[in-house]
């Protein structure tokens, strides 16, 4: 016997699970499924924690930022827990960088509070790091982290209490839409809805292909390093800044890192990684490789950790738009059928942001937030 709801969201991520609280909140009965456990580590929104910032190249970002911030605030409230831990951040890399001159025009041009440093300023302030002559640093107070693990089980913990079925373990095979409803069938049993909302991740793709869309989306398997400094406490959030170096590599691999804390170790990555096929077919085992590569930057820029021991390792997936915008639309033939896809590695910050954005769309078709860079018809049209 098939079950109806008012809302089914396909994908219980960062997104997901975002866009069954913001739907339950208005009254609807929400059935969010998860084809893995809640809070599993195959897809991009498990850990301990995103960044958080205003500081973007692009404008949009930034403003968007000055919606996100308050409602993670609202959240923490409605949970009584804490999500958001500010401990500044610096953009640093050379001052004829392209996106670090944007990022600094933008964050100028915002009104945002902000700090442009010259190398021996940065030093003085940031003795963790090493910063070359040629070199400017921006530093913004408000970054910080987002607690990633924790918010999407608060998001889904306030969505149940609301009255949402959060099914975990429960494949979604199949999707039939209607004129003016959907039904999806799946591994517990058939069910419909008024309206769907597939925020998927990684698996997005090979989903929406049901609906008739060929979503322009490449999944890049990415590892994270976290790292056992001997001088944990100049490395930890209490002391360091999270950081984004704009120092690409022939390959295009921009780093960044947040600082040691709740005993995550001090976490550097490259913001990139090999495309995969499909993301049923990602190798989750860490290699030594990719830190060995890291090895050279952090012993030129960030010394007190360049030979620290590995803590812990893990892969994280990307799912990435050609422009790495976002994709926060309607379907283009089915307006009951809302898409958060293509987060490209920089859309944790904004999720709760992007979950409220979706209910609106699927509510009240359209939403009062700036979605102009995020629509689908960029790439169908």
């Amino acid at each position: 016997m098939r079950k109806s709801f008012d809302a089914i969201v396909i994908g219980a991520g960062a997104m997901g699970s975002a866009a069954a609280h913001y739907l339950s909140r208005r009254g609807q009965r929400v059935l969010l499924l998860e084809q893995f456990e809640v809070d599993h580590q195959r897809g991009s929104s498990y850990g301990f924690s995103r960044i958080i910032r205003y500081s973007y190249d692009d404008p949009a970002y930034v403003e968007l930022a000055k919606d996100t911030y308050p409602l993670w605030f609202a959240l923490e409230d409605e949970l009584g827990q804490r999500l958001v831990t500010k401990t500044g951040g610096i953009d640093f890399g050379p001052a004829d960088d392209p996106t670090l001159a944007a990022t600094i025009a933008s964050v100028r041009d915002s009104g945002l509070a902000h700090e442009l440093l010259s190398p021996e300023e940065a030093q003085k302030q940031f003795p963790q790091f090493r910063f070359d002559d040629n070199f400017t640093a921006l530093y913004q107070p408000d970054s910080g982290f987002v607690r990633a693990s924790r918010a999407v089980r608060g998001h889904i913990q306030l969505a149940r209490a609301n009255g949402a079925e959060a099914l975990d373990n429960t494949a979604v095979p199949s999707i039939r839409i209607g004129r003016d409803s959907v039904e999806v069938s799946t591994s517990r049993g058939e069910f419909s809805a008024g309206k769907l909302v597939v925020t998927a991740g990684s698996w997005a793709k090979s989903l929406l292909a049901q609906t008739g869309i060929d979503l322009p989306l490449r999944v890049l398997r990415c590892q994270l390093n976290f790292l056992a400094p001997a001088d944990l406490g100049l490395h930890s959030a209490k002391h360091c800044p999270v950081y984004i170096a704009h120092l690409r590599n022939r390959d295009g691999e921009a780093i960044y890192g947040i600082p040691a804390h709740g005993g995550s170790g001090f976490k550097v990555a490259f913001h990139a990684g090999p495309a995969v096929a499909h993301p049923d077919e990602v190798d989750y085992a860490p290699t030594t490789e990719d830190i060995d590569r890291l090895r050279p930057f952090l012993r030129a820029q960030i010394p007190g950790v360049a030979d620290a021991p590995v803590q812990s390792q893990r892969i994280c997936l990307y799912t990435q738009t050609p422009d790495e915008h976002f994709i926060v639309d309607k379907h283009p033939e089915y307006a009951h059928v809302v898409i958060g896809a293509g987060f490209s590695g920089h859309g944790f910050k904004f999720s709760t942001t992007i979950g409220k954005m979706l209910s609106e769309l699927a509510l009240d078709g359209g939403t009062p937030h700036n979605d102009s860079l995020f629509k689908l018809a960029r790439f169908t049209s």
